[in-house]
């Protein structure tokens, strides 16, 4: 076959145990064509193949994310403000009063997630005094994790929480002497007064639903993500919620392969629900590009146990085993693959109670059913979801939360949350993500840097070297372990002939830079099946064409999303770099020399706003 794409004079990290470094790559029909010496490669070249020089890059397989909410988290990307990397408050609080100057009635400044207060240099959040003098007529939502959400005056004005609202089951609205809110809303236990308060403000209409999908696609592009497995969410209903996502895969936009997992959203119907869903679409259905991949990560709200770990462990209701039998029976029946949330160990035990009473009817072998999070998992049930055949994707939460575990459990407590050798060790499946884009970033190399150094965003070492993985162990568990989880084994997850061609260049090398930088590394050049989806630096000119984002007033459009470490956070106001024009700020290398006042930054800035803002 004649190769419409090689890439040459590169580092390739294949993941092929038996090819494991080869020269050159080449790739026909969106599927790796060929891969080993750049003589055999080249041999592929055909008149109109297109043959890149990498420059003596790192390439990688595609990054696959086990657990995200990205349909959710598309939906809504265009109306947040990340403050996902940013590494002072006085930097946050700025972006905060900027953003509440250009947001016209009547939006909401939204900060949903994505950061901890232990990344910050002040290590604390903002005041409630803080948010009200810089926006005393602008809704300010702040959700911290799923610990608190911060709502200033004008925000409690427009939810309609006063001194006679109630606190609802599972939240507290936190009250000054005088019994009237102060704008501190608690998950005690559980984020449901969270998700319900965060739902009443304004949504995008569907044109800009879509813009934003696809600026949030091209974010994670950028990140070297080309997989994501989405966990379903918290008013994120089916199917009206995924009609948006179904549109960008009808006209040929989707720029992420996407495998979804429907949640439950009936409380005491869960059972209605997964037997009305089972008419209408089955595990597998779809394509490579966007296909359904069964049940979870709720499958009934009574053995959710929310991660909260500033507040203790919540006791799950005595109804959990009768809730959640008929559901796995059904599913089980049906051949549903599932996904549990289950963060501490006592849960897993009743759930797996459970899992262990319906195997003795139905078996779950070859089911690929999995539990996520399991920071507090003990080496039994390690063993007992190893003999059911299950696995289990964990996520980086413990970055975000890793002190307040500490501080309620203490540091030896910590050293195996995960204990993600144990895992290994037993045979299970077991596959990394992020949980983004409320309780942590969507960042992959936030994950990766975590899973190698056992460090907290706040510098906290949380585990000793034997539960540390080492660079190629964390990178399986990001591209290849990661398929098991979709059950697209040996379709992708590597460079490898006849896999998908998904893959990232990078921007360092992962290999061979310090531990502490590789929370900082993005992609300069990301394909998937074999099209670029994101071009940056050298390669800036292969980037594909996206559309500004809307609305105008779109914190996207002024500061992007992640916030890049490696750019001093007093300099985040940074010019064009002037070997051509790339952005310092969000690492964007898409910006077009014109007459803008570029090399003046405040002359700059009271023109624009942020130098990529455009393009």
């Amino acid at each position: 076959m004649v190769a419409d794409l090689i890439l040459t004079n590169a580092r390739f990290t294949t993941l092929d145990r038996g090819n494991p470094n080869p020269q050159a790559v080449a790739i026909a029909d969106g599927k790796f064509l060929a891969v080993g010496a750049e003589q055999d490669v080249r041999a592929h070249a055909g008149p109109a193949t297109r043959i890149i020089d990498l420059k003596r890059r790192r390439v990688i397989p595609g990054l696959i994310d086990s657990h995200m909410h990205i349909i959710r988290g598309g939906l809504n990307y265009n109306m947040e403000m990340r403050w996902d990397g940013v590494r002072s408050l006085a930097t946050a609080l700025r972006m905060l009063k900027e953003q509440v100057a250009r947001t016209p009635p009547p939006q909401w400044v939204r900060v949903v997630g994505g950061f901890t207060e232990h990344q910050f240099a002040e290590k604390r959040l903002p005041t409630l005094d803080e948010i009200n003098a810089i926006a005393p007529d602008t809704p300010v939502f702040i959700l911290q994790l799923y610990d608190r959400a911060l709502l200033n005056a004008a925000a409690l004005r427009v939810v309609g929480y006063d001194k006679n609202t109630p606190n609802p089951p599972g939240g507290e609205i936190t009250r000054d002497r005088n019994g009237n809110p102060t704008g501190l809303l608690l998950a005690r236990p559980n984020a449901s007064i969270l998700y319900s308060t965060l739902a009443k403000g304004p949504k995008l209409p569907p044109e800009y639903q879509r813009n934003s999908t696809r600026h949030f696609m091209r974010e994670v592009n950028r990140l070297g993500v080309t997989g994501v497995i989405d966990a379903g969410g918290g008013f994120q209903n089916y199917p009206e919620d995924y009609r948006i996502i179904e549109e960008l895969h009808a006209a040929g936009e989707l720029t992420v392969r996407l495998a979804y997992n429907l949640f439950t959203q009936k409380p005491k119907e869960e059972l209605a629900d997964f037997k009305s869903w089972g008419g209408q679409v089955k595990p597998g259905q779809g394509d490579d590009l966007y296909r359904h991949n069964g049940a979870g990560e709720m499958l009934v709200y009574s053995a959710a146990d929310f991660e909260n770990f500033s507040d203790a462990r919540p006791e799950m209701p005595p109804s959990m085993e009768a809730d959640l039998e008929p559901v796995v029976r059904l599913l089980a029946e049906n051949r549903w693959p599932w996904r549990l949330h289950a963060t501490y160990d006592p849960t897993i035990s009743r759930a797996l109670d459970v899992f262990e009473k319906v195997n003795k009817d139905v078996p779950l072998s070859k089911l690929h059913w999995f539990f996520d999070h399991c920071e507090t998992i003990s080496d039994r049930n390690i063993d007992r979801v190893a003999a059911l055949g299950g696995g289990i994707a964990i996520q980086h939460r413990m970055a975000f939360q890793g002190e307040n575990f500490v501080q309620r459990y203490g540091a030896r407590a910590a050293e195996r949350t995960p204990p993600i050798q144990r895992m290994l060790k037993a045979g299970l499946a077991v596959g990394a993500g992020t949980d983004a884009t409320r309780v942590a970033s969507y960042n992959p190399w936030v994950s990766l840097s975590w899973l190698v150094t056992g460090k907290t965003l706040g510098g906290l070492t949380l585990y000793p070297a034997q539960n540390r993985l080492d660079r190629e162990q964390a990178l399986r568990l990001w591209t290849h372990a990661n398929t098991w989880f979709s059950t697209e084994l040996g379709k992708k997850g590597q460079i490898k002939v006849g896999q998908l061609a998904d893959l990232a260049v990078l921007s360092e090398d992962y290999f061979n830079i310090p531990e502490d930088e590789i929370q900082d590394i993005t992609s300069v050049l990301t394909l998937l099946g074999g099209k670029v989806v994101h071009a940056d630096g050298e390669f800036r000119d292969l980037s594909p064409a996206l559309p500004p984002p809307a609305p105008d007033w779109s914190p996207v459009k002024y500061y992007g999303g992640y916030q890049a470490r490696g750019v001093a956070q007093t300099q985040t106001r940074a010019l064009l770099v002037s070997s051509g024009g790339a952005c310092a700020v969000h690492r964007h290398a898409h910006c077009r020399s014109s007459s803008v006042p570029a090399s003046d930054s405040n002359a700059f800035w009271g023109a624009l706003g942020c130098s990529c803002w455009a393009f």
